[in-house]
C-alpha cells in the first residue's frame, strides 16, 4: 500500500460499560484519511477503482432523513452509536439466552452484550423514543457504506456475525421470524428496519454519489464494495499468507489472530462446526463459501495498558521511555531483555486472569473478573517489567485456550497468521508462539485490517476471481515466529494455573 491517511475519532462513555460514537463524526474521519491517503499516495481520485469499508461492530441508528438518533441516556443525537464494547445490554443477553432459540446455536449456544440484538432490545425497553423514530439500524461498516453510495444493502458477514442472520438460509430464510418474535423484536422486521438486501463481501454495492465522491475525494465511477467487520478484514488480509510459506497448508489450517484493544481468533472450515462458547459457525462471514468460526478476548491490548497504567512506576517508566526516545513497549521490553537473561522465569509465581471485561470464549462469561496472583510489596522496574510480561502471557493462554477448543471440536489448525496493533510488540508475538506451540506468521503490511478491505475492494472491481483468490495473490510474509521449545513444560503448568484461577473464581462466587 503506498500511502496512509489517519484522522481521529471521538468516543463517550457517560456511565460505567456504556461506550458511545457518532457517526457524522466516524463518516468526516474516514473522509479526511482518504483524502489524505490519496494525496500521500500521489495519486489522482481516478486512479482509485474501488473502495471497501471495514469498521467495528457497533450500532447505528438514523431516522428516516438518514439523520443521527441518539443512543444515548444524555439526549444528544450525535451520539448515535453503540460501540461494539459496550456492555449495558447485559440482562437483554441473558433474556435472549433464556430463550435457548435455535438461532443461538451460530453464536456459540449465548448471545453476547457485545452483539446487536442485546443492544437493539435495550434500546427499546430504555430509549422508546429513540426507538420509535429510528428507521434504520446499521452495522457500523455498512452505514459507511450506505453513506457513499445510498444502497442501503447490509454485508453478510456483519448480519450473520452480530444480528443472528443464518447466511445459510439465503435471502428468503436469513431473518428468523420466530426468533425476532420471541426476543420481542419483531417490528424490526415489520418496518424494515434492519434491511433486506444482504450481499456478500466484496460484491459491488454501487458506484459512490456526487456528494460522497466529494467528501472523500474520489471519482463518482470508484466502486463501494460490501464492507466487512475489521477483525474479519485482518483474517482475510493475513489468511492467505501461511499458504505461501507451507505449500501443504489450506485456509482450514490457518488461525487468523487479530489483536488490538481485543483480540478476534479467525478459523475457516468446509462445513460447520460446532464450539460451544466461540462464535459461529457463521456461513460466508469472512471466506465467502466457507464456515467462519470466530473466537475472541474482549480485552487484551486494553487490558495490557490497564495494568501498566494503573501501577505508580507507570509515569516513571514513560518519562525513561521518552528520554530514550522510545515508545513505552520498547523501553519495557529492553528491560525484559535484560531482566530474561538473569532469570529465565521472572512470572514463575505471577498469574493473571485476563477476564478484566469478562470472557467473550471460550467460557461465554460476560460476568467475569480479572484476578492477579502473587503480588509483593516490590515494585521495582524489574518487578513492573514482569508483571507486563505476566499480562502477555495470560493474554497468549487465553488464544491457546479457544485455539484447543477449536481443535477439540474438529477445526484443524496449525498456524497462526496475526496482524493488528499487538503484533507490532515482539513479546506479545513471541509468548504467542511459545504458549500455543504454533509457527506465528507476520504479514509484510503492518496494517493488514487494509489491506483486507482492500482486497474485498479490488475483488468488488472484478480485479480478482474471488475473495480467496485476492487473500492468496495481495498478501506476503515479513517473518516468522518460531516457538522456543525450552519454555514448553513452564508453560504447560502455567497454563493448569490459568484454568484453576476461573474455577476458584467460580467457587468465590457460589460462596
Amino acid at each position: 500500500m503506498h500511502g496512509y491517511g489517519c484522522a481521529s475519532i471521538d468516543i463517550y462513555h457517560p456511565a460505567q460499560d456504556f461506550s458511545e460514537q457518532s457517526s457524522e463524526n466516524i463518516w468526516n474521519s474516514t473522509c479526511k484519511a482518504v483524502r489524505t491517503a490519496t494525496r500521500n499516495a500521489g495519486i489522482k481520485k481516478e486512479d482509485v477503482a474501488g473502495i471497501a469499508f471495514d469498521a467495528t461492530c457497533s450500532l447505528v441508528a438514523l431516522d428516516c432523513n438518514d439523520r443521527p438518533v441518539t443512543v444515548s441516556a444524555t439526549g444528544r443525537n450525535e451520539q448515535n452509536i453503540i460501540v461494539w464494547m459496550d456492555h449495558r445490554a447485559k440482562n437483554e443477553a441473558d433474556f435472549i439466552n433464556s430463550t435457548k432459540h435455535v438461532v443461538l446455536k451460530y453464536v456459540g449456544g449465548k448471545m453476547s452484550p457485545e452483539q446487536e440484538p442485546p443492544k437493539l432490545l435495550w434500546l427499546k425497553k430504555n430509549l422508546p423514543k429513540s426507538w420509535k423514530k429510528t428507521a434504520k439500524f446499521l452495522d457500523l461498516a455498512d452505514y459507511l457504506t450506505f453513506r457513499a453510495t445510498g444502497v442501503d444493502a447490509r454485508s453478510l458477514c456483519t448480519v450473520v456475525c452480530k444480528w443472528g442472520y443464518l447466511g445459510h438460509k439465503g435471502q428468503n430464510g436469513g431473518w428468523d421470524r420466530s426468533f425476532y418474535s420471541r426476543t420481542g423484536l419483531e417490528d424490526l422486521l415489520d418496518q424494515n428496519k434492519i434491511g433486506t438486501d444482504i450481499r456478500p463481501m466484496g460484491t459491488p454495492i454501487g458506484p459512490l454519489t456526487e456528494r460522497s465522491a466529494q467528501e472523500l475525494g474520489l471519482s463518482q465511477n470508484t466502486i463501494a464494495g460490501a464492507g466487512i467487520i475489521d477483525a474479519h478484514a485482518g483474517g482475510i488480509g493475513v489468511a492467505g499468507i501461511p499458504l505461501k510459506k507451507n505449500t501443504g497448508f489450506s485456509f482450514e489450517n490457518v488461525l487468523s489472530l487479530i489483536g488490538g484493544t481485543s483480540t478476534c481468533h479467525m478459523a475457516v472450515s468446509g462445513k460447520p462446526i460446532f464450539v460451544p462458547g466461540v462464535w459461529g459457525p457463521y456461513y460466508s462471514a469472512m471466506m465467502p463459501g466457507m464456515w467462519l468460526t470466530e473466537g475472541g478476548q474482549s480485552a487484551t491490548g486494553s487490558l495490557v495498558d490497564f495494568i501498566l497504567q494503573t501501577n505508580s512506576l507507570y509515569n516513571q517508566v514513560r518519562q525513561d521511555a521518552r528520554d530514550k526516545r522510545q515508545t513505552l513497549f520498547e523501553c519495557l521490553n529492553a528491560r525484559l531483555d535484560d531482566l530474561l537473561k538473569k532469570n529465565k522465569f521472572p512470572t514463575k509465581d505471577l498469574h493473571i486472569l485476563p477476564y478484566f471485561h469478562g470472557n467473550r470464549s471460550p467460557r461465554a462469561n460476560p460476568d467475569a473478573k480479572g484476578c492477579i496472583s502473587g503480588l509483593t510489596l516490590n515494585n521495582d522496574i524489574n518487578s513492573y517489567a514482569a508483571l507486563y510480561l505476566a499480562a502477555l502471557q495470560a493474554i497468549a493462554y487465553g488464544t491457546r485456550h479457544i485455539l484447543e477448543e477449536m481443535n477439540r471440536h474438529g477445526h484443524s489448525i496449525k498456524a497462526i497468521a496475526s496482524c493488528g496493533g499487538l503484533t507490532k510488540n515482539r513479546y506479545f508475538l513471541q509468548e504467542h508462539a511459545n504458549i500455543t506451540g504454533c509457527e506465528i506468521y507476520i504479514p509484510s503490511e503492518e496494517e493488514a485490517v487494509l489491506s483486507g478491505a482492500a482486497m474485498l475492494a479490488a475483488r468488488a472491481t472484478g480485479a480478482f476471481a474471488s475473495v480467496q483468490d485476492a487473500c492468496r495473490k495481495m498478501s506476503s510474509a515479513k517473518g516468522v515466529i518460531k516457538p522456543d521449545k525450552s519454555y514448553a513444560e513452564f508453560h504447560e503448568k502455567k497454563y493448569k494455573i490459568f484454568k484453576l484461577m476461573y474455577e476458584h473464581q467460580m467457587l468465590y462466587n457460589e460462596i
